[in-house]
């Protein structure tokens, strides 16, 4: 698209502090006062869920002109710039695996790469594959256990470093599994194929996204209260089916993600268009278009200074001390943006990976 759509880096902006918010409370300390825990609750699975669907618009974009036109050599060089960007990415997210084994970006470079398949595609196909994934996914459950390789106490995989531990880690069980994760992208690029200037469109996905997840929420605490007649013990054993947390990845939490996603990406693009301007909007925008910086540098730099500095051992820190850093360092995140854009066209990250990849 010729015009820049600040929607889409404020929706970014806000995917990269959510899931700040998210790791930080995982690597650092969970126990803390209950309406904390339920805050960031809300942020599990949704936020990495609206950072691979945002990835899925920049992919549409980078092709929208070309499939338009239906230019093939401006498609297949698109389509090499994102089968190294893919490649690349992947291989960055292994390299830190060992500090942080829920990485999403090896996760992210094979979406990449499987997203190739449908650039050339009506994007209903794209829609409707990321459905199908979907609904494999509990089929795959009856024929392969999900809890082969982990423990779940302090989150390790035993065999993750073995041909069959890793492969079933990328694509079946592992944090962010490209069955059905994947789908997440597809949905992406379906809605950046379509015209996200049309203020039509935008207030029909909104609303119609917002319909599906209020009534996949509603589903599932209706299923959970019926099916386990007020018994405590059924809803322990019942949650991970009909809850919507991400592990297992199951059909209610990936409608109930991707519908909200698509919620705040709409909002985002609206609200952007009537303030265009604004200290909020502009430190978001300037966020957001740094987010592969912001990601890794959450990791190496955020977990990393606290592993180095503190005395106290990592996952053993309040609740209150993990939001309070993640929103001190979310902040940071904010001003170095505002001024790095200032002086530099794309961040740190975004420039290598332009210059390793073009």
């Amino acid at each position: 698209m010729k015009n820049r759509i600040v929607g889409i880096d404020i929706a970014r902006a806000l995917a990269i502090i959510g899931m700040i918010l998210v790791n930080f409370k995982m690597i650092f300390g969970q126990e803390g006062a209950s309406w904390l825990q339920n805050f960031i609750a809300i942020f599990e699975g949704k936020a990495a869920a609206l950072f691979v669907i945002l990835a899925g618009i920049g992919i549409a974009f980078m092709t929208n002109t070309a499939v338009k036109n239906k230019d093939e050599q401006k498609l297949r060089q698109a389509q090499k710039r994102i089968f190294k960007r893919a490649i690349l990415l992947f291989f960055i997210g292994l390299s830190y695996i060992v500090i942080w084994p829920a990485d999403i970006l090896h996760f992210y470079g094979i979406y990449m790469l499987l997203t190739l398949l449908v650039l050339k595609q009506n994007p209903i196909y794209a829609l409707l594959i990321a459905i199908c994934l979907i609904c494999l996914y509990p089929i795959l459950m009856f024929f392969i256990e999900y809890d082969l390789g982990w423990n779940f106490q302090d989150f390790t995989y035993s065999d993750f470093w073995t041909f069959d531990g890793f492969f079933r880690n990328l694509c079946y069980n592992g944090f962010h599994p490209v069955i059905p994760w994947t789908a997440f992208m597809l949905i992406g690029v379906w809605f950046g194929r379509q015209d996200l200037h049309n203020e039509t469109f935008i207030k029909r996905t909104f609303f119609a996204c917002l319909t599906i997840a209020i009534s996949v929420k509603l589903l599932s605490v209706g299923l959970l209260v019926y099916l386990s007649n007020g018994n405590g013990a059924m809803v322990t054993e019942l949650a991970p089916i009909l809850d919507t947390s991400p592990m297992p990845p199951l059909p209610i939490y990936m409608f109930l993600s991707s519908s909200i996603a698509l919620c705040i990406v709409c909002s985002c693009i609206w609200i952007a268009k009537r303030v265009r301007h604004g200290l909020v909007i502009d430190a978001l925008k300037s966020t957001g278009q740094l987010a592969l910086t912001f990601y890794v540098a959450h990791v190496v730099i955020g977990i990393g200074c606290v592993e180095l500095l503190s005395i106290t051992s990592i996952g053993n820190f309040s609740l209150e001390f993990s939001v309070i850093y993640a929103i001190i360092f979310s902040l940071f995140c904010i001003v170095f943006a505002t001024i790095w854009l200032r002086y530099q066209k794309v961040g740190p990250l975004e420039w290598m990976l332009r210059k390793l990849t073009n």
